[in-house]
Parts: C-alpha cells; sequence; structure tokens
C-alpha cells in the first residue's frame, strides 16, 4: 500500500474514533470532574471494542515457544524504583559482577509491543491519546490498565517479557559494550525512590546483594551524570509542587519534592538506554540514507531569545555570556542556573531560561538534543506511558531484531505521526498545568483573609503577578489596590510599576507579603492585595 493510501486510511480511523467518542459522550452526562479532560479533548473512558480486546489478552503463564525466543534472565538480581502510588512499572534494572571485575547492567523495558499489535483497536486508541495524562487526582492511561498495571507492568515474582539494553561497564562507567534484545525477567523486589534511598543511607536493612547492587549502581550514575554535565547537558532542575489530598481529592497540603539520589539513579540508565538505541540505528551507514526513526530531538537555542534573556536577568545582578560556540553557550547557562540559586529571582530566573530554549519535540530527521548534549537521543524506556515508545520498540524489532511483524517504516509516514505524538504531549501538558492550577486555587480558597510571603513574578498595566514563596501559588494584585489614592504608571522597558506621587517602586522579584482576597475555582484566578508593612 502507497504511503498517500496509508495516511488516509489513518485519518480516517482518526475521524471514525472521534465520531464514536462524541456519541459516546452525548449519550450520557458528564461529570463536572471530566470537564478538564473533554477541553482537551481527551478521553476519560475506554471505548468497549478496546476494553474487550485488551480482556481477551492472556495473563497466565508465557508459552514456552515465546521463552525459548527469548534471553533467559529470569535468574539475575532484578528490580524496579518507581514513586510511592505507581502501579505501572515499566523499567527495571538487573546487576550482577562478572569475572573480569566488570558489571553487567540490564536496563529492562516492558515489551507493549508483544501485546498490542499494529491495527488493533488497543493499538489505535494508545496511538489517538498519545501519552497517559497525570493530572494531580488521577491519571488517564494511555492503556487500559489490564495492560498498564498488570499484564506489562514488572511487578516482583512474576515472570514479565521485556525488551531490554544489556551494558557491559568498567568500574569507571565506561560502556565496553551493549546488546539490545527481547528477553524475560523477574523482578524481585519493588522499591519506592525513598525506600532505595533509605537503603543507601544505611537507614533501612537490605539484603546485602541488592545493597551491593544499589551501591554499585549510584556510583556509576553519579559518574554518568558528571560526564552528562562535562559534555553541555543543562541542568534544569527545578523544584516539583506536590499535593496530599483528602479523601475527597481535595487538597490539604502543598510541598515540594526533592529529586533524591535514587532518582537520578534511574534517571541516567534510562538516558543511557535512550541514547545507545537511538545511536544503534541512526549511526548505521550500510545504507544509503539512514533507516526511518523516531528521534527525541531539542534545537539549539534561538541567538535573539538568549540575548534577550541575558540583557534581562542583568536587572537582578546575574550575567549571562553569549557565544557563538553551542558547547559554550551550555557552560554560561548552568553558571547562570548556579548563581541564581537561593536567590529571591531562583524561580523566576529558572523559567525564563526555560521557555528561551527551544522545546523538545519528537521527529523522523536527527539533529540531536540539545539540552542533554546527546547526537542521538529517543525515547525508548516509557511505552506504557508514552506512543512513541512503542513505535521506538516496533522499529527496534525491524532493524536489529529481524522482526517481521507489521511495523510502520515510511519516513512521511512516520513523521506524521512524531507530529501527531508532539501535539499530544503538549495537550497534556497544558491539562497537566490547569490541573495544578485549580487545585491551588482549591487550596487557597480555604486561606481567605490569610497573609503570606510571596515575590513579583511578573508586572503588567494592569497589576502585579505574584508567587507565594512556601507553596509557589499565583495570583494577581490588581493594580486598582496597589495604591488606591496614587496614579500607578506601568514602565514597560523595566518591567516595573511606580507610583507617581510617593515613587514607590514595584519590580520582579521583590518580596512582598499579600493577603488573599478572592477566588475563582472554575476559572483558576486568586486575587491578592499588598499588605503595607
Amino acid at each position: 500500500m502507497r504511503t498517500k493510501d496509508l495516511i488516509a486510511k489513518r485519518l480516517r480511523r482518526e475521524k471514525a474514533l472521534q465520531r464514536k467518542n462524541r456519541n459516546q459522550q452525548e449519550s450520557k452526562r458528564v461529570p463536572t470532574s471530566e470537564v478538564r479532560e473533554l477541553e482537551y479533548t481527551i478521553p476519560s473512558g475506554f471505548p468497549e471494542d478496546v476494553q474487550a480486546e485488551a480482556q481477551r489478552l492472556p495473563i497466565a503463564s508465557i508459552p514456552t515457544q515465546e521463552l525459548l525466543r527469548r534471553r533467559d534472565m529470569r535468574d539475575v538480581l532484578t528490580f524496579t524504583i518507581d514513586p510511592d502510588e505507581a502501579k505501572d512499572f515499566d523499567d527495571a534494572l538487573s546487576f550482577q559482577i562478572l569475572d573480569t571485575g566488570n558489571y553487567q547492567i540490564g536496563i529492562h523495558i516492558a515489551d507493549v509491543t508483544h501485546y498490542v499489535q499494529e491495527q488493533t483497536a488497543l493499538d489505535e486508541e494508545a496511538y489517538r491519546r498519545g501519552t497517559s495524562i497525570y493530572l494531580v487526582d488521577k491519571v488517564i492511561p494511555m492503556l487500559p490498565e489490564r495492560l498498564s498495571n498488570e499484564l506489562c507492568s514488572l511487578r516482583p515474582n512474576e515472570d514479565k517479557l521485556c525488551m531490554s539494553v544489556i551494558v557491559e561497564m568498567d568500574p569507571n562507567a565506561k560502556v565496553l559494550r551493549h546488546k539490545i534484545c527481547r528477553t524475560v525477567i523477574c523482578s524481585d523486589r519493588r522499591l519506592t525512590y525513598r525506600q532505595a534511598q533509605d537503603m543507601l543511607d544505611g537507614e533501612l536493612i537490605a539484603d546485602q546483594p541488592l545493597l551491593d547492587a544499589l551501591q554499585v549502581l549510584h556510583r556509576l550514575a553519579q559518574v554518568l551524570r558528571a560526564e552528562r554535565f562535562r559534555r553541555g547537558a543543562i541542568n534544569f532542575e527545578t523544584p516539583e509542587v506536590h499535593f496530599r489530598l483528602d479523601e475527597n481529592n481535595e487538597p490539604t497540603e502543598i510541598f515540594f519534592h526533592k529529586s533524591l539520589d535514587t532518582n537520578h539513579l534511574i534517571e541516567e540508565f534510562m538516558l543511557l538506554a535512550n541514547r545507545i538505541v537511538a545511536a544503534e540505528i541512526g549511526k548505521k551507514k550500510t545504507e544509503k540514507e539512514p533507516r526511518p526513526f523516531v528521534y527525541r530531538v531539542h534545537d539549539n537555542p534561538d541567538p535573539e531569545k538568549i540575548g534577550k534573556l541575558s540583557q534581562f536577568i542583568k536587572r537582578f545582578g546575574l550575567n549571562l555570556k553569549i557565544s557563538s560556540n553551542s558547547k559554550t553557550t551550555h557552560k554560561h547557562i548552568n553558571a547562570l542556573l548556579d548563581d541564581c540559586q537561593g536567590r529571591p529571582c531562583q524561580t523566576l530566573v529558572e523559567t525564563l531560561a526555560i521557555r528561551s530554549m527551544a522545546k523538545a519535540v519528537y521527529s523522523s530527521d536527527n539533529i540531536g538534543h540539545y539540552g542533554l548534549a546527546f547526537p542521538y537521543y529517543t525515547h525508548f524506556t516509557s511505552p506504557i506511558r508514552r506512543y512513541p515508545d512503542m513505535m521506538v520498540h516496533r522499529l527496534v524489532a525491524k532493524y536489529l531484531l529481524q522482526s517481521k511483524a507489521l511495523c510502520r517504516s515510511d519516513k512521511e509516514e512516520l513523521e506524521l505521526s512524531c507530529q501527531h505524538c508532539s501535539d499530544c504531549e503538549m495537550a497534556a501538558q497544558m491539562a497537566e498545568r490547569d490541573s495544578i492550577k485549580e487545585m491551588h486555587a482549591k487550596w487557597i480558597s480555604n486561606h481567605l483573609g490569610e497573609e503570606f510571603d510571596a515575590v513579583i513574578s511578573g508586572v503588567t498595566e494592569f497589576g502585579l503577578f505574584v508567587q507565594l514563596t512556601d507553596t509557589l501559588t499565583e495570583g494577581l494584585v490588581p493594580i486598582r489596590t496597589i495604591k488606591p489614592h496614587d496614579y500607578m504608571h506601568f514602565d514597560e522597558e523595566n518591567y516595573c510599576l511606580i507610583a507617581a506621587r510617593s515613587g514607590q517602586t514595584y519590580t520582579l522579584s521583590d518580596p512582598v507579603r499579600v493577603r488573599c482576597t478572592k477566588v475563582d475555582i472554575d476559572r483558576k484566578l486568586i486575587d491578592f492585595v499588598l499588605v503595607e508593612e
């Protein structure tokens, strides 16, 4: 079938699915909690044919024939490390010491595409969604729970099918060789990030083999991380806001999540697997043209945006050197992020620095990943929650494992799918941000009339945007309330408001004291007034 015919067929399928979903939604009243999802055309449930197809998948023992096709790693020490609330364990690590003194490390990823075949209802629905969506109070999965939380989840003491990257590393974290293959594993332990960290810190007793593995992997990850930043990766590690919810999913507390060493451990080995897979495909020179593939790319920043950032931050006594050399620019951006640590302007500068960067997207054209400083990079490690990872698994099976299964590998159609997945990712991010804003509004609605420390995060002709220091809750101080008996002049060039009579100036990152006066939860709007000291 020609490429244009394939694309047309896919578009017809998508339109049919959209009509079906609309009809289903029109046949029943949509609960208020799901309105947010519909705003972004995010489905709230799975169609009946998708659920039926998922239910037909066997959860019984793996057939012997399938086991014989795979590398059996069930006897190797294997474990997962995930957040406390996670149920979809899509990656695991295995560890063993070789006779040479080197380490064999397995990065095992759930073999989702073994169960989700192309041109099935499950696959079409996963493609339509593109990604799982993580709202504050719920998860909207890309795949039905029978797959994401049961069949494909790498739960302990269960035989599971994986696509794996097996690496041999020396004690200096140098990769000596690697192999990408199908495996069967059996995880020995499910750990949370906190549990694994407590084991490393000696605050939680662990079996000696597991503790030894964690200690070695931690040390190797530190070397990988240091080397990555040495090559030019940018250290964007902004604070993550989390909410503690009651039994009705109402926020009772806001707190910051601090990345642990074990978060970095998993991150570095997932990054390693992603770049090994991308390089394995992208570096092949045996063909006249590169094989069509799905890359995760991040373009160089726009020099004009970097220039504006450099000028803007001078008001905070910060400097960003401008260089035509991308590696040098990496270095200067990291220096800026280090310099603003602990200052009132930290969150603002970090946000502006991120906005000055290009957005990472999926593409069939490899331009490298600027932020990670990788010439080859893809997404391979999360097929339960990201459709591009499923696409990569199929392409790896076709190119490296000589799979004859159906696989879209035409470059034109692949690029269309990449664009679709990038769009789905953006819609998911918008929904997730709105979910956070809504929870902020709900939380502070219980604190009307209370005072908070804040910093000015934005200045406009209609007022000041402020961000609470302890919770990062954002709202507006309307200009009419700042100096009711004075005229406020907006200095657009210097991003400040100036009181005409008193001469008082309000500018970015200034610390202020505010009181919450009004909350509109539906519109996610919060009003404050300044508290004069």
